[in-house]
């Protein structure tokens, strides 16, 4: 594979714990994401993997009407091509100096006035053991502080894997929330339509409502881990290699370290 990021930018990805690569996909690519997606939302439900509601029963959720799509790579071949992406992997492997596995694609609308995602850790989902995971998330609207742009707090790498509070349900689509560690503060991670921001799987993160009147913020978004990954969240198998070859010999865990309140997180 050839290398796409430098040895700087992999350096600013071990100190702060994210990267923003630019332009990694073309106009055109993106484009093309943007179309299938809202294709399938005109579609409609497809039953465990994407469930809008109508306007009537939304009862003024806009999120209810847009949802987020889960592994939308295990029905769509669209979505399984770009999970497992050249270029993706060649970042992903000079990020994590081995052979990544890709474990997770999904889909966010979030059209205005739509709720945010509360500050949360990846790998409290997917339980990637040992280490983390790693998240490419991929911006198919240009990502800002008025329409609910990703938030990440850099340097929070280094913390442990936290047990989540309630989050509050006037301003986030999830229940679940953790605390910014002291001395550390969310930036605003500004993209453009291709460009993607790769964070390990201890970053927090997340997002605030989308505030503007008429603009879409809508994300791509894939998991994925090291070869020599032994355990994994029973919702993120089968792991994939770049050539689509499934790799099933992963322990899966329910465990987690917050006791019973949160013994069934939410999949994220």
């Amino acid at each position: 594979m050839v290398e796409i990021i430098t040895e700087a930018q992999k350096e600013q990805f071990d100190s702060e714990g994210y990267l923003i690569v630019k332009g990694l996909f073309s106009s055109e690519e993106i484009e093309q994401l943007k179309n299938r997606f809202m294709q399938i939302h005109s579609e409609g439900p497809i039953p465990g993997y994407f469930s809008p509601l109508s306007e009537e029963e939304a009862k003024g959720d806009i999120l209810k009407m847009y949802p987020r799509i889960m592994h939308p790579h295990k029905i769509d071949s669209l979505s399984m091509k770009y999970l497992l992406d050249v270029r993706l992997f060649s970042i992903l492997t000079k990020l994590l100096e081995e052979e990544p596995l890709a474990a997770q694609s999904m889909f966010y609308y979030k059209p205005p006035s739509a709720k945010g995602q509360a500050l949360h850790q990846d790998n409290f989902y997917l339980k990637m053991e040992p280490g983390t995971c790693i998240a490419a998330w991929t911006a198919i609207d240009p990502s800002n502080e008025e329409n609910g742009g990703l938030y990440v707090v850099p340097n929070s790498q280094h913390a442990e894997i936290q047990c989540p509070h309630r989050a509050d349900p006037e301003k986030s689509f999830t229940r679940e929330e953790v605390d910014i560690p002291d001395g550390l503060q969310p930036i605003p991670a500004i993209l453009e339509p291709g460009d993607v921001l790769f964070f390990n799987g201890n970053v927090i993160h997340g997002s605030y409502p989308n505030t503007s009147k008429d603009k879409f913020r809508r994300s791509f978004i894939c998991h994925y881990a090291g070869i020599s990954t032994t355990k994994a969240g029973n919702f993120y198998k089968p792991l994939y290699k770049q050539d689509g070859t499934p790799v099933t010999d992963i322990e899966t865990t329910e465990s987690n370290p917050c006791g019973t309140e949160f013994t069934q997180a939410e999949i994220h």
